[in-house]
């Protein structure tokens, strides 16, 4: 991250400039000493000679003082990999500090705040208190709610409330969660109904951008297939009840994860969806088809884990995903480190539902081989 560089600056324009010391010095109206120690860092500037400064170089204020409020794409991708990292590696109150002084030098930069509320959100889990869990939910509530009062950029900002919902679950206030998603998601809009995403498709089409609309229409295909198995795994808990409506929506999500080889193509995803489906099967005694489910669950997890790096990615089919992947916010960067995603998924497995499968052989080597240790049993 930037730091203010005044001295170096000062050196710097005043020698691009061939100038010395002496001239800035009787330009100013000062000593040739005092731009001396300046240009030392022994002293800085009065502060009502930076405008006058700033005026002979030919820079604004903060690009004499080497102050950048806004931190570029790259910046921030960076960033965010290097707090996942001291999230994992060291103590939680110290990293939970160095983000709020982050967050306070860089107040006005809201795509930089939006992925601090990402960070905050996939690693409040991580603080030993409940409290402080808490707290780190309600800074990130906050900066939320300072992106929607002050960012003009229409994107970050549906971003943001969408954050600030999710946000409000895990505070425990779903009626606030409803409160900001209802009105958007009316399924009465003719947005929803018309689909937008289509509209654009043939305004393309129309404008002869045909290449445009193939890179929007295969987005459009991978965020509603994504979107589609999503939604299947939100199902799956609320018939728990009713297997005979599981074993089918299981049956048609099995299809579509297999026929676009979303075990490939999205293995975080394809986890998600084998661990649920566990979860049905070992709720209503059938420990053979839990078994096999965990067992995909593990492929994906270790197909994850074998990675160098884990990455948003397209395949044969959607291989025109590179450039809209390069737009994100984090790029193609996963939004968890490694090492706390191989921690989920063995928390995961400790879930109660499968203390039927605990005794088994199948079950303990399967565990063995996501930790990589072949004498773990930590359940």
């Amino acid at each position: 991250m930037n730091q203010l560089h005044l001295s170096e600056n000062i050196i710097r324009l005043r020698r691009e400039r061939k100038l010395t010391q002496e001239e800035l010095a009787d330009f100013l109206g000062v000593t040739k000493a005092a731009v001396s120690k300046w240009e030392n860092g022994q002293t800085s500037p009065d502060i009502l000679l930076l405008p006058q400064l700033a005026c002979f170089f030919d820079v604004t204020i903060d690009q004499l003082l080497g102050y950048e409020a806004q931190l570029s794409g790259e910046q921030i991708r960076r960033c965010y990999m290097e707090l996942c990292q001291d999230f994992v590696n060291l103590p939680f109150q110290e990293v939970y500090e160095k983000t709020r002084s982050l967050a306070h030098r860089y107040y006005s930069c809201y795509p930089f705040l939006l992925q601090l509320c990402t960070l905050y959100l996939n690693h409040f889990m991580l603080a030993e208190r409940a409290e402080d869990k808490r707290q780190m939910l309600k800074d990130a509530l906050q900066l939320c709610v300072r992106i929607l009062d002050s960012c003009r950029d229409v994107g970050v900002c549906t971003d943001a409330s969408v954050m600030k919902a999710m946000l409000h679950l895990q505070l425990g206030s779903p009626a606030e969660a409803v409160g900001i998603l209802e009105p958007s998601a009316d399924p009465n809009h003719i947005s929803l109904q018309s689909s937008m995403g289509a509209v654009l498709v043939q305004a393309y089409l129309m404008s002869g951008e045909n290449e445009k609309a193939k890179d929007y229409a295969q987005v459009k295909q991978y965020t509603t297939l994504l979107s589609l198995v999503g939604n299947m795994i939100q199902l799956l808990p609320m018939y728990g009840q009713d297997f005979k409506r599981c074993k089918e929506i299981m049956r048609r999500a099995q299809g579509i994860l297999e026929f676009f080889d979303l075990e490939q193509l999205h293995p975080n995803l394809a986890a998600q969806y084998y661990f649920q489906a566990a979860l049905v099967y070992a709720e209503h005694q059938d420990t053979k088809h839990a078994l096999h489910m965990l067992r995909s669950f593990e492929r994906c997890v270790t197909g994850l884990l074998n990675q160098e790096r884990i990455s948003l990615h397209g395949d044969s089919y959607f291989d025109r995903l590179d450039v809209w992947v390069d737009q994100l916010p984090l790029g193609d960067m996963a939004p968890r480190d490694k090492a706390f995603a191989k921690q989920n998924a063995l928390d995961a497995l400790n879930h109660p539902v499968f203390s039927c499968l605990k005794e088994t052989e199948d079950f303990r080597k399967l565990y063995e081989r996501i930790s990589g240790n072949p004498n773990h049993s930590d359940f």
